[in-house]
């Protein structure tokens, strides 16, 4: 399961059609770089639309896309995985089936929204169809539920492998001690995904640890922790179906996926405040949107005109949801209480 570190160019550079891991098809790189696509273009969208004052605050995952349908791709491959995203997963949420009108309804706050019909923040709550619970925006406050969804699932008698996703700053919080440890003693079948890009918000990883890697700190829970390139798709995706196989039957796995954030924390925040002069201009010479189409291109597996027409596909669709959403209606007054107080 230990994964050497390479970037994503050199990892594509080597790879070929005849040495995809197994159980991938070019067809599946194909459908995945569709849904990475149509994510972005939302992400994008979405920015736009808080500095036109239409969208209140939004956290991009603009960089963390390969990590996200990578492990996605591995659990929709398994098809008994159950995920518990954080605030930076928007594309994992769409790629999951979230579509992109109920993606700009959440975003917008208006009547539609899937999650919490506009009573959260945008995508907070649960999209059970889609197998996905967000506890809410808070760093780290879905790694105890998720362990207690795992726990659920094996009472239940299921084989469910239950996916907890975090950023780098909520290892610093002691929910992850506690899902951990919990998790560990009791072998239950949870793969810790943290989306490591280096930044807690402000806060670089030198200025909130001592080690270098934070897949390190599973061995003090007594199961094994993996440093992958989490810009690469095929990587993610490999790593995290070794890690479903080893969580049912072993128990926990931390996986450290290494990435970069290209936008500001949130639409609130200013990175230049912080971050060296062109360090995001360098870390997107790897944007995996990018390096996924260069690889579909360079095995024969997509022409340009086929890309093209994939990226003018998703910004048709972000186009036609984004009209939709502006010209709906916020929910009425009267929905406030529903599901919160009832017989």
């Amino acid at each position: 399961m230990p994964r050497k570190r390479t970037t994503s160019t050199q990892a594509n550079r080597a790879r070929s059609k005849s040495t995809l891991p197994k159980g991938l098809k070019n067809a599946d790189l194909v459908d995945y770089y569709s849904r990475m696509v149509q994510a972005r273009s939302l992400d994008e969208r979405i920015w736009a639309l808080n500095r036109q004052g239409k969208v209140p605050i939004a956290a991009s995952s603009q960089g963390h896309e390969a990590t996200q349908l990578g492990s996605l791709l591995a659990a929709e491959k398994d098809g008994d995985c159950f995920l518990f995203p954080y605030y930076r997963d928007l594309a994992l949420k769409v790629a999951a089936g979230l579509t992109p009108v109920q993606t700009m309804m959440s975003f917008m706050g208006k009547a539609g929204d899937p999650y919490s019909n506009a009573r959260q923040f945008p995508l907070q709550g649960a999209d059970l169809s889609n197998k996905i619970i967000q506890i809410s925006n808070v760093v780290a406050a879905g790694l105890t539920q998720s362990v207690g969804y795992a726990l659920g699932a094996r009472m239940a008698g299921e084989k469910t492998v239950v996916f907890s996703y975090f950023g780098d700053g909520a290892t610093s919080q002691g929910e992850l001690h506690e899902a951990m440890n919990f998790a560990s003693i009791h072998k239950l079948p949870v793969i810790f995904i943290c989306e490591n890009n280096r930044y807690a918000i402000s806060t670089p990883q030198r200025s909130q640890m001592m080690v270098e890697e934070i897949a390190s700190r599973a061995a003090s829970y007594g199961f094994p922790g993996f440093t992958v390139d989490g810009m690469d798709l095929i990587q993610c995706y490999e790593a995290t179906r070794e890690a479903i196989t080893h969580a049912r039957s072993q128990g926990p796995v931390l996986l450290e996926m290494l990435v970069e954030r290209f936008m500001s924390h949130t639409t609130d925040d200013d990175d230049r405040r912080y971050r060296p002069e062109g360090e995001v201009e360098k870390a997107r010479e790897r944007d995996p949107v990018v390096s996924l189409a260069n690889l579909l291109i360079n095995e024969s597996i997509l022409t340009q005109k086929e890309i093209d027409s994939i990226d003018s596909n998703a910004l048709k669709a972000t186009d036609e949801a984004t009209d939709l959403a502006d010209a709906s209606s916020q929910p009425p007054e009267s929905v406030l209480h529903d599901s919160v107080y009832g017989p």
